[in-house]
C-alpha cells in the first residue's frame, strides 16, 4: 500500500480563531475551508486539519499532564522559528533546548491548548525518509 501522507486532524472549539493562530501566529497558509466546522492547513509540503465541535479536546488535560505532544513539527531552522514566534506573540511553553536524543526543540501551546513541538535534528539534517 503506497501512502501518499499522513494528515492529523484537531478538535476546536472555535474554528476561525484556530485558523487565525496558525496563520497569524504560526505563519502557516488556510488551504481550505469547508462550511463552518472544517479547514485545512497547509504546513510547507504537508496538511493539518481543524475540526469545529462543541466540547474541547479531552487529550488536552491528559497531553500537558504527562509530558507528550499532540504534533511534532520538523523544521530546518528552529533556531530562527522560534525567534519568529515569539516576535508574533506566541509564547513558548518549553525553551528552545538540545535534547539527549539529538534534537534542538521547543514547544507551544495552540489556542485551544493542543502541544505543538517544533524540532529540528543536531546539524540540521532531518530525520532520514522511508524508503520508497
Amino acid at each position: 500500500m503506497p501512502v501518499t501522507g499522513v494528515i492529523p486532524q484537531l478538535r476546536t472549539t472555535d474554528l476561525d480563531a484556530s485558523i487565525d493562530f496558525y496563520v497569524a501566529k504560526l505563519g502557516f497558509a488556510l488551504a481550505f475551508r469547508f462550511s463552518d466546522f472544517y479547514a485545512g492547513i497547509a504546513i510547507g509540503t504537508q496538511l493539518l486539519h481543524l475540526k469545529l465541535v462543541d466540547e474541547p479536546d479531552p487529550s488536552i488535560t491528559f497531553v500537558a499532564e504527562g509530558g507528550h505532544l499532540h504534533l511534532y513539527i520538523a523544521t530546518d531552522d528552529v533556531d530562527n522559528d522560534a525567534k519568529r514566534l515569539k516576535r508574533n506573540g506566541v509564547e513558548l511553553r518549553q525553551d528552545l533546548a538540545d535534547t539527549p536524543w539529538g534534537t534542538r526543540e521547543f514547544t507551544v501551546l495552540d489556542n485551544q491548548g493542543h502541544v505543538l513541538c517544533f524540532g529540528q535534528r543536531e546539524g540540521g539534517k532531518l530525520p532520514p525518509r522511508a524508503p520508497s
